[in-house]
């Protein structure tokens, strides 16, 4: 999944032009875009997206962010909305690995409800939202086989923190935000889960987007959330792998799988090892599945 859009499951309008935004993950938000008021209005308009998206080919991977753990709706989002079903949930403020246990056990009651597989229901988690979060970012390994992938977020972050802002002066993350990314991108390798950058907010600036892409993609991150279709095309470009690139990895299996005893081979005047081939396979691996 290179794009993930957040859409207010209680707008019409934004859902309906979800498909068109070209995104590979539709989210369909019940937490932060949606008010108190109406959180069984976005539940009951999940559900109704969901029931007629999923018949659609070829169509987006669609998950729903349903509200944290903590809140005392999450049992009413699932309730409403695994039924349909989506093929995964987004769990926001997750502070570590138990969390993960806790919504499967969860998502397995509920698929037995309706007579789904167990462990059809992926989940994809913000882990950087308290905190807390932080200190526990080494628990996600082997936590769950639902486990899809690992994201972080600033926002929520930051209003812990109590910081005046999440980005300095040139634009960029502070010192806070970008250990808290890194550890994100550690946490997402040690777990075997996709890595996916945070939203960038300012949707206007196309530029600004365009080089936070480039440089989450450089750091190993697989792909970027996204709060407006406009930034879809960007994120997609980026991290769609350039034919050069894909070349390049193919050359290098191929190289190898020449020599399989070779731990060390040469390749247009570079030296490559094991880890070159764990990247070329990983690289050609992601380009299959987009």
């Amino acid at each position: 999944m290179r794009s993930l859009l957040f859409i207010p499951a209680d707008s019409e309008k934004k859902l309906a032009k979800g498909f068109a935004s070209g995104a590979d993950c539709l989210i369909l938000d019940l937490e932060d875009s949606v008010a108190p008021e109406a959180k069984q209005k976005a539940r009951e308009q999940a559900f109704s997206y969901l029931t007629q998206a999923l018949r659609e080919h070829p169509r987006p991977r669609l998950y729903v962010r349903v509200n944290g753990l903590n809140s005392g709706l999450t049992e009413a989002d699932l309730g409403a909305v695994v039924r349909a079903p989506p093929d995964g949930v987004l769990l926001p403020k997750c502070r570590n690995g138990a969390a993960i246990q806790h919504l499967g056990a969860m998502l397995a009651v509920k698929e037995a409800e309706h007579d789904l597989a167990n462990g059809a229901t992926r989940i994809i988690a913000i882990v950087t939202e308290t905190a807390a979060s932080i200190f526990n970012m080494g628990t996600y390994a082997g936590a769950s086989q639902r486990l899809e992938g690992l994201t972080w977020g600033a926002e929520d972050l930051a209003a812990c923190l109590g910081a005046e802002t999440n980005r300095g002066a040139g634009g960029g993350y502070s010192f806070p935000y970008l250990l808290a990314r890194s550890l994100t991108l550690f946490a997402a390798a040690s777990a075997g889960a996709l890595a996916i950058d945070a939203v960038y907010g300012k949707f206007r600036d196309l530029a600004g987007l365009r080089l936070e892409c480039e440089v989450a993609k450089r750091d190993g991150f697989a792909g970027k959330m996204a709060i407006h279709p406009a930034q879809i095309e960007i994120i997609n470009e980026i991290f769609t792998p350039s034919h050069e690139s894909i070349a390049k990895a193919r050359a290098i299996v191929a190289a190898f799988e020449a020599e399989p005893k070779a731990g060390v081979i040469g390749l247009d005047g570079e030296m490559l090892d094991q880890p070159n081939l764990t990247n070329a396979r990983r690289l050609l691996a992601g380009y299959r599945a987009t």
